[in-house]
């Protein structure tokens, strides 16, 4: 009799197969992947490919303090429900899934950092959802990159309204001085984590913190990116 792998378990989106880290071959396919021509600093997608080392006209008008965001998805169905559920639903055994989805994205593009951090959430927030759902993807980009994990580096000195709510410029408002860092970081690379990049205001703010404190670089990294509809 053929036993089953024990990394083979029931899907967690159909329920209906198994699969590898609890996705089948048919979930996985449906994944929405972030297809370029991507903007090489926030990964937004252009309408039409851009000359090497040209970035996407929103960050010629404004630079994010990170220096390039990387992400495998877009924000969308059926990842968004995963997301959703992980976070609200408080379904702790997705965290391994996703966060084999992004550690798998970072062996293939061999990304690397001295220091990897998950985005913080405020003391309040935290109390309310129970866990960080950043700590699970950041520590296993630190796996995979052979750096280390440094979940208690950051803090967010504040408990900021949702930035969904906000618009661009009330975003970027409402992250001003937002983040606290622990230690100076000369030289070094560090790589951010949050599960998805909208408009890059918190990253972009967590990354200015790092670089006033001597970050040479600081790299963004997301499960997935919630794309602007192009009109």
């Amino acid at each position: 009799m053929n036993k089953r792998p024990f990394f083979q378990q029931p899907c967690r989106l159909c329920g209906r197969h198994e699969g590898w880290d609890g996705l089948c071959d048919g979930c996985r396919a449906m994944l929405p992947t972030l297809h370029g021509p991507l903007c090489p600093v926030c990964a937004e997608p252009q309408p039409h490919a851009l000359p090497p080392g040209v970035v996407c006209g929103r960050c010629q008008r404004r630079l994010p303090a990170f220096d390039a965001l990387f992400a495998p998805y877009r924000y969308d169905y059926p990842l968004a429900e995963l997301l959703h559920h992980y976070k609200y639903g408080k379904a702790l055994g997705d965290g391994a899934l996703l966060a084999s989805l992004l550690a798998g994205f970072a062996h293939h593009k061999q990304g690397s950092a001295d220091l990897v951090v998950p985005v913080p959430l405020a003391k309040e927030r935290l109390a309310e959802r129970g866990f960080n759902q950043c700590d699970a993807l950041a520590l296993a980009l630190a796996d995979i990159m052979k750096s280390v994990f440094s979940p208690k580096l950051c803090w967010r000195k504040r408990n900021t309204p949702a930035q969904a709510r906000l618009d661009l410029t009330a975003r970027r408002r409402n992250l001003d001085d937002a983040f606290g860092v622990e230690s100076r970081l000369d030289g070094l690379c560090v790589a951010i984590v949050d599960d998805v990049a909208s408009s890059g205001s918190t990253l972009s703010a967590l990354a200015f913190s790092l670089k006033k404190q001597g970050a040479k670089r600081v790299e963004a990294w997301a499960l997935a990116r919630a794309v602007s509809p192009k009109t």
